[in-house]
């Protein structure tokens, strides 16, 4: 078995070779196709609640700096210490400027499918942060993305609607 830490400086360069082939975001469809069979019925079935779920269960997996908070028609995803960005960015072969869009590249369109919005702040591809908010109705996930839109460059808000 790949220790983790080789597995994510090789799928950092696997990001390059890809976008150098402008193949990344094909790649991150096909991811996205195979996570339906893991997680779309739950998702579509339980909304907010089975993301919150599987979310609980990535953050001990992935031993990261992940907070979660579930409200009302709202979930928050806060990564405060991603430690793939973390590994990635120690490596003397640097890492992909597209590094982060590995997470909204197969959840974006997943989510979609499920009938969620989600708003994705990338931050920086030099901080291994970032935070999501999915929502169940599209008028506050439109709500969300102008507030962040105003605040923010556009280039670091994703969003699947």
């Amino acid at each position: 078995m790949i220790p983790s830490d080789h597995f994510v400086r090789f799928y950092n360069e696997v990001f390059k070779f890809l976008d150098e082939k402008q193949a990344l975001e094909t790649y991150y469809k096909h991811i996205s196709r195979h996570q339906e069979f893991h997680c779309l019925q739950e998702f579509r079935s339980r909304k907010l609640q089975a993301v919150y779920d599987y979310y609980v269960k990535i953050r001990k997996e992935e031993n990261c700096g992940l907070d979660l908070i579930l409200n009302d028609g709202e979930l928050i995803l806060k990564m405060t210490a991603c430690p793939s960005l973390a590994k990635a960015m120690n490596n003397d072969a640097g890492v992909c400027r597209k590094y982060c869009l590995h997470c909204p590249g197969w959840t974006l369109p997943l989510y979609q499918k499920a009938g969620l919005f989600q708003v994705y702040d990338i931050v920086s591809p030099d901080q291994p942060q970032c935070t999501e908010w999915i929502y169940e109705e599209k008028n506050k996930a439109q709500a969300k993305y102008d507030e962040l839109i105003r605040r923010y460059s556009p280039e670091r808000i994703i969003k699947n609607f």
